[in-house]
Parts: C-alpha cells; sequence; structure tokens
C-alpha cells in the first residue's frame, strides 16, 4: 500500500471516521478482524480510521467492498473519496518552496474558519510581496527562492473571502518594518483595509498573559472533523490534533478577551499609518 507516502489532510480525518462507523455499525469485525480480511496490519487499519494516514479511493473501495455494502453504497462512498481527492497546487508543489507551505495550504483549503495568532510579524495571509520577501531574505533565503515562495504564498491568499478568517496580531509585530519605511507603510494599510474585505483584524495590546504570546500559531475548524491547530516552529511547523488542538481553544478564549476590538484595532492602525506618511 502506498497510502502512507503522502501528508494526511482533514479529509482523511472525514473518510477515516467514517469507515470506522461503518465498520462499527455495519458488520461485527474487530479492528484485528477487519484488518485480517483486507490484508492489513491493524495498525495501519488502525491509522486509517483515525486519519493519520494518507487514504487512496482505491484502498476505500477495497474496504467497503470486504465489508460488503450494498453496489449503490459503495459507489457513492467511493466517489466521495475521489471527489476529496482532487488536486490543489499544493500537490504540484514549486521547486525551492518548503512541503510545509503546500501542507498548510491543503488543510486551510478544507477549513470552513482559520484563526490566526502572529506575535512578530504579519499573518502570512495578508503579507504584501515587499513585506515577505524582506522578511524571508532577512532569514537567509535567496531572492530566486523567495520569490518561489511568494507565488505560492499568493497562490494561498486565494482562500481569502471563502473562509472565515480572523488574524489576531501582537503591537509589537506592527513596529518591525521588514522592507523599509515604504513597505511597512504599505503592509500597515493593506491591514487596515482588510476589514473592509470582510477580513477579522485585531490588535493584541502590548501587556498580557506570557502563556498566550510564546508562540504563533493557526486554529482551524472543518465542517465535519475535529479541529486542526498548526504551531509554527523553526523550519516549518506541528500539527495538533484532538485533545491537543483542544487546548487552544482555551488560548483563543483569551485572545479574545485581551485583544482590542475591531474598530479599536482600525484605529490604531490607521494612527501608525499616518506616523509613517
Amino acid at each position: 500500500m502506498g497510502g502512507d507516502r503522502r501528508q494526511p489532510r482533514p479529509r482523511n480525518r472525514r473518510i477515516g471516521a467514517r469507515l470506522r462507523a461503518i465498520r462499527r455499525q455495519r458488520t461485527d469485525l474487530s479492528l484485528e478482524g477487519a484488518a485480517e480480511l483486507l490484508g492489513w496490519s491493524p495498525a495501519t487499519l488502525s491509522r486509517t480510521e483515525n486519519g493519520i494516514r494518507e487514504i487512496t479511493s482505491e484502498e476505500v473501495a477495497t474496504i467497503v467492498t470486504a465489508y460488503q455494502l450494498p453496489a449503490v453504497e459503495r459507489a457513492e462512498i467511493i466517489q466521495d473519496a475521489r471527489a476529496e481527492h482532487s488536486a490543489g497546487w499544493w500537490d504540484r508543489p514549486l521547486p525551492g518552496v518548503p512541503e510545509e507551505m503546500g501542507v498548510l495550504a491543503s488543510y486551510a483549503a478544507d477549513a470552513n474558519s482559520l484563526t490566526d495568532w502572529s506575535v512578530m510579524i504579519v499573518p502570512g495571509l495578508l503579507q504584501i510581496e515587499p513585506y515577505a520577501m524582506a522578511m524571508w531574505q532577512s532569514g537567509g533565503i535567496n531572492e530566486e527562492d523567495a520569490q518561489l515562495r511568494w507565488v505560492a504564498r499568493k497562490r494561498r491568499q486565494k482562500i481569502l473571502g471563502n473562509v472565515d478568517y480572523t488574524a489576531f496580531i501582537h503591537e509589537a509585530a506592527l513596529h518591525i518594518p521588514f522592507g523599509g519605511r515604504d513597505a511597512h507603510r504599505d503592509q500597515l494599510e493593506r491591514l487596515v483595509s482588510a476589514r473592509e474585505r470582510g477580513i477579522g483584524v485585531r490588535v493584541v495590546p502590548r501587556r498580557l498573559p506570557y502563556v498566550v504570546i510564546s508562540h504563533s500559531w493557526l486554529y482551524m475548524t472543518f465542517p465535519n472533523t475535529s479541529p486542526v491547530v498548526n504551531v509554527e516552529v523553526a523550519g516549518g511547523g506541528v500539527y495538533l490534533f484532538d485533545d491537543q488542538a483542544k487546548l487552544y481553544k482555551g488560548r483563543l478564549d483569551m485572545l479574545n478577551k485581551v485583544a482590542l476590538s475591531s474598530e479599536k484595532s482600525s484605529a490604531l492602525l490607521r494612527s501608525l499609518v499616518k506616523e509613517l506618511r
């Protein structure tokens, strides 16, 4: 089976949960018994049902056939799996672009809401090109690779308007002038205009509980599966699920309490833009 070669996506959690429910409710098979019937190891079937491995539509067909579902129902489940496996740009990564950017984009494409918490930089979904390019190059990335990363980021930004998105930004991030004075001003103006485009931007004042500002993260919710959290770490990101992800709901509630309102955040941003003119 080649299903473990790719990073798992939320589709796998949905499909896995559906297959687990079918096994438990429509058959008398234990996990071990079903795995033996399929010729799989129990560990592989467990990972499949828990959505932590990539599952192909062919494997879905094998499972529902082994479970002896009616032909019409089998066809519907297999077709759903094929439709959910349709490729996005992240399945055709650009040279020089970290795989992590594609994985995150695939999660965001399946989400119905995204909430960013950014400590020291403007969130990627709201960045402008000069700001992003200067940020990457300040970290030692050459101009050619930085440009490729921008192409990927620009594609990812197209999701705005199709998903409920809110960015919580620490006030300190608003004072870091990546790209120089003009790029800094233009970046802040982009944040001001975000509200007009239906995007939530809320600034968190400098003084707040340390537990919130310790690191940046993205909280993602999905229509038919539990939330996933992407935590930024050096060189990429870590994905948290289930009980670990639930911990960040409390941090999100804390941000809602300590952040400025949208109106006050907009006023602060406008004052900063005015200072840079």
